[in-house]
């Protein structure tokens, strides 16, 4: 016999931000020219929206992939920078991939992202871009390293 133990969350920032901090560090970032903005912090996760427009689509009027993996990014990065020690490290890419499992030709796509792995110079993020009715878009992985400045 075995015991189940809930889930139970702990929070992974060294410092919780809110979504107003979020969105200000994207200013003047490609994040705002896309029309990224984070929607919601967690205590391991945060999620961010994208606008499916003119800036985001490809010439056939889907959601470019290339759109989704700067959510994926963007969302991995930033969570990836909040697990860090603040003016002493940062986090930079090493890997991306993502897997685009349906198309989206208007409307918003929302991202999720949490950690696969959090460690003192690699992190892995799993991401999910979900469409307006909650059905996966795109999954991708991002690989970062952490480098002391």
């Amino acid at each position: 016999m075995f015991h189940i133990r809930p889930h139970t969350s702990h929070m992974i920032w060294k410092v919780k931000p809110t979504v107003e901090q979020l969105n200000a560090v994207s200013v003047n970032s490609m994040d705002v020219h896309l029309g990224i903005e984070f929607t919601e912090v967690g205590d391991d996760y945060l999620k961010a929206r994208m606008p499916v427009n003119e800036r985001t689509r490809q010439p056939y009027g889907l959601l470019h992939g290339g759109a989704s993996c700067v959510l994926a990014e963007s969302l991995g990065s930033v969570a990836g920078n909040l697990c860090v020690e603040f003016g002493k490290q940062v986090v930079v890419g090493v890997e991306i991939n993502a897997n685009h499992l349906r198309s989206v030709r208007e409307g918003y796509v929302y991202g999720t992202v949490k950690p696969l792995h959090v460690g003192r110079s690699l992190q892995v993020w799993s991401i999910e871009i979900t469409n307006e009715e909650g059905k996966l878009v795109c999954v991708s992985r991002l690989t970062v390293a952490v480098k002391n400045l």
